[in-house]
């Protein structure tokens, strides 16, 4: 129970949320009783009230002073991490008629996450980040679509969560390369300052991490407390972005039902898709402005926005976007477009806690979405793998041992198991499984066999 409330703790912190005694205790007790429910029906356990825990003093104290970098009495808002999570989706009074009528009817919804990250002066963005749920969407294969092609760093695991390995792959392949030939082709000095919060997927140490070419970009933690009043992404860059991107996905919503006759429903099924998606992802980034950038900077670092009479104003996109949305029959008004632009916090339950340290990147790269299109495994034999991946232990430790830059190739070669030899090394353990599986059920089966053959005999 400890175990999932400073989990819980943890994430509030990051999402900006002060804790007090009291909260915590009273979350305390909800998982306790959670975990005493799992019991309950797992080995028929009777489940009385809070017996067996108290949330006193005493063990408020306790779990305080075991923990006591954690700040207990009272968590100071944190600031939201610089790489939020989008969550693009249609509300329930986004729903039509049509859809209010279905049985069972849930809003149709698609999460990724996107990082967003540009320049002060705002001349320059890098190509975003962006985490989905499944590697090999169907619609990729459709639309015959080159990953490495992409207007992002495409990602994948089962959440749609930004971890480390990811953030990092994302420093030496996108924002290294790129600030680096931004200061050589401007003419300026390899120096380049990182700007994050103290969010999961980039914490202390990061760079470590970074190549040698890069090690010319430093990393710096915005202080706790300080939330979005000072942060660059949350001064309208994010929102600004969203409101485009909604403007776009309705514009294109509203011309393929007016022209079909199609149903809101049918469109969302059948003609919207993750390459739609990130073909609007990059229409409303480059929307963006340079103005927009920059201003962003005001409270941070005022010396470095450029003076400009008047503002930028977004509610010109908010009116045509609730006018788009009323002329398809959606109850949509000003303040469904501001809840929808608004990130969305949801409560994490106890199930939700549970699934917080199950989530490495190995692991979840396996668990394959129902709409992956993958290469057969029967065009593999077990010998071809066992070679390969015998053939690779033997490079990896040569390396090992005669390499002079233990670091780096370390974490090459852990990379590498990582992201390709563990998808190998799965179908061996999964075909090993099924052979012993196999070879178990041939053996009842003659089993069985015999014992009838003995019965006839017998009669």
């Amino acid at each position: 129970m400890e175990q999932l409330l400073l989990l819980w703790i943890k994430e509030k912190q990051l999402a900006g949320d002060s804790v007090s005694e009291a909260i915590i205790c009273e979350k305390a007790g909800a998982i306790f009783q959670d975990l005493k429910c799992d019991v309950t029906e797992t080995e028929g356990e009777s489940s009385q009230g809070g017996e067996g825990f108290k949330a006193s003093r005493g063990w408020f104290d306790n779990l305080r002073n075991e923990v006591a970098f954690i700040q207990l009495f009272v968590m100071e808002k944190h600031l939201v991490e610089i790489l939020r999570r989008l969550k693009i989706s249609l509300r329930r009074t986004f729903i039509t008629a049509e859809e209010k009528s279905l049985s069972g009817h849930k809003a149709m919804k698609d999460r990724l996450t996107l990082a967003l990250c540009a320049n002060a002066i705002g001349d320059f963005k890098i190509k975003p980040l962006l985490v989905y749920h499944s590697e090999n969407p169907r619609a990729f294969k459709a639309y015959k679509v080159l990953k490495e092609k992409l207007q992002v760093l495409w990602r994948a695991n089962s959440k749609a969560w930004v971890t480390r390995q990811f953030f990092i792959e994302w420093m030496n392949i996108v924002f290294g390369p790129s600030v680096k030939k931004y200061l050589i082709d401007n003419g300026l000095p390899l120096k380049c300052v990182l700007l994050l919060d103290n969010a999961p997927a980039h914490p202390p140490g990061l760079e470590d991490d970074l190549l040698d070419d890069f090690k010319f970009i430093k990393t710096v933690y915005l202080l706790p407390n300080t939330k979005s009043t000072i942060h660059p992404m949350d001064q309208q860059v994010i929102s600004n972005f969203k409101k485009l991107f909604t403007k776009h996905l309705f514009k294109r919503c509203f011309e393929v039902t007016e022209n079909t006759n199609l149903t809101l429903r049918e469109f969302w099924k059948n003609h919207y898709n993750i390459v739609i998606c990130l073909k609007f992802i990059d229409i409303a980034w480059q929307g963006v402005t340079k103005r927009t950038l920059n201003s962003a900077w005001r409270k941070l670092w005022p010396d470095v926005v450029l003076k400009r009479e008047g503002f930028e104003g977004l509610e010109p996109i908010e009116d045509e976007i609730v006018s788009i949305g009323r002329s398809m029959g959606l109850e949509v008004d000003e303040v469904d477009v501001a809840d929808l632009i608004e990130e969305y916090a949801e409560e994490l339950t106890t199930e939700k806690l549970k699934e917080l340290p199950k989530i490495s990147h190995s692991s979840v790269m396996m668990e394959l979405s129902s709409e992956e299109e993958v290469e057969p495994e029967e065009k593999l034999t077990s010998r071809e793998i066992s070679d390969i991946i015998g053939k690779w232990q033997e490079v990896s430790d040569f390396v090992e041992k005669r390499h002079p830059e233990k670091l780096s190739t370390g974490r090459a070669s852990a990379l590498f198991d990582d992201r390709c030899l563990t998808f190998f090394s799965n179908i061996l353990k999964r075909r090993q499984k099924q052979t012993s599986l196999d070879r178990y059920l041939l053996k009842v089966s003659r089993s069985e066999s015999q014992e009838s053959e003995a019965k006839k005999a017998r009669r």
